[in-house]
């Protein structure tokens, strides 16, 4: 094994990716399979599940589906126990799951606001709270909660999402604060503009424009883009001094001002 190889191994780890159904944290299932660790993926369809298992399958990686509701703090301890049992441990957690609406600011509903709020920023409290209980009495780990650039910044037309996103990325540096010393690293990966299923509905041909020209790099970036920065992360080698940071995936864009 070369000396890179050796630094982003994840040979005997075990990688829990929820929302691992989904296109961005579907890549990051299938780098973090490459790279060497078993993965679960998590999410609410089977068949899409069993997708990405063949992915991963085809790329000599090793993975299984497990379906969790993460509206459910019972559903993510279930969802802990199963893997320990299977497993042994959860070295691991990718935090992806999340929902979108481009509901205008004066229409937006107390339903859809708690909503939102619980998906995106609940069940990432609810999983940290589960899976770092875990890996605090087991000698440590990686979180990495996704976030969004509409977390840094506000963006239009995404009220209740960015004030949710922007949520995500404090609590994880407060979580990262609170347990750097026992070893559970805490970051948020922060993507740009990447085409997924959230995101479509917003994306208007003015918005394209828009963002097209704010973007340096001049275009949408690909779920696989993600990949390295999801290593860095979840690598106790190559990360393990990397805790309570954003790390920007977006071609530029928050870079930008005018």
């Amino acid at each position: 094994m070369s000396f890179v190889e050796d630094l982003f191994s994840l040979e005997g780890k075990t990688a829990v990716v929820i929302g691992g159904t989904g296109v961005l944290c579907g890549e990051m299932a299938l780098g973090l399979a490459k790279a060497g660790a078993e993965v679960v993926v998590v999410g609410r369809s089977e068949e899409k599940g069993a997708e990405r298992l063949r992915e991963i399958d085809a790329a000599g990686g090793r993975a299984y589906f497990i379906s969790a509701d993460v509206a459910s703090r019972e559903s993510l301890s279930a969802l802990l126990e199963t893997v320990v049992t299977k497993t042994g441990r959860v070295d691991i957690l990718v935090n992806g799951a999340g929902v979108n609406s481009p509901t205008p600011l004066f229409e937006i509903e107390d339903e859809e606001f708690a909503r939102i709020l619980d998906i995106n920023l609940g069940a990432i409290l609810r999983s940290c709270q589960i899976f770092g209980r875990h890996m605090l009495e087991n000698g440590g780990g990686s979180i990495i909660n996704i976030g969004s650039i509409s977390g840094l910044g506000p963006l239009s037309r995404v009220f209740t999402y960015s004030a949710s996103k922007a949520a995500v990325h404090n609590l994880s540096k407060n979580l990262a604060r609170e347990w750097a010393e026992q070893g559970v690293r805490v970051n948020t990966l922060v993507p740009g503009f990447f085409p997924a299923e959230q995101n479509r509905k917003v994306l208007t041909e003015d918005r394209v424009a828009a963002i097209m020209g704010h973007t340096p790099a001049n275009r949408f970036g690909n779920a696989e883009e993600l990949i390295g920065a999801t290593l860095l992360l979840a690598s106790e080698k190559a990360g393990s001094f990397v805790t309570g940071i954003e790390m920007i995936v977006d071609g530029g864009f928050s870079a930008m001002s005018i």
